[in-house]
């Protein structure tokens, strides 16, 4: 029972050395040159290197969110309309009615993005 396991474990072994080898070329290899381009923030707004407590904007979360939204909208729809056929078949109306429930709670989801004024960017 335990020779079916066999193939995992050397799986994992091997992906732990070659993880392992790699990280270690990289630090052996590697550039160690800081300069101020590299140390600049990148994508987030606000210096890297300050206070934890500072102030910022929200909409940085709010931008996050409104990925999140689209991102969970075509990462569900697509796989579910690939099927659709096949779960009308089998379910009757249930398919078409939770993904409308989906697409109105994401819709809320818009809604809230829309009036906070998180599409808006300056």
């Amino acid at each position: 029972m335990l020779a079916n396991y066999l193939p995992v474990l050397i799986f994992l072994i091997v992906g732990l050395l070659a993880g392992i080898l790699f990280i270690l070329l990289g630090t052996v290899l590697g550039p160690k040159r800081h300069y101020a381009e590299k140390d600049q923030p990148f994508e987030c707004g606000f210096e890297a290197f300050e206070n934890a407590r500072m102030k910022f904007d929200v909409r940085y979360y709010l931008v996050a969110i409104l990925f999140i939204l689209f991102d969970l909208e075509v990462a569900f729809m697509i796989p579910w309309a690939v099927v659709f056929k096949n779960l009308l078949a089998q379910s009757g109306q249930f398919a078409f009615w939770s993904m409308f429930v989906f697409i109105v709670v994401l819709g809320v989801g818009f809604v809230y993005e829309w009036k906070k004024g998180a599409l808006e960017w300056e």
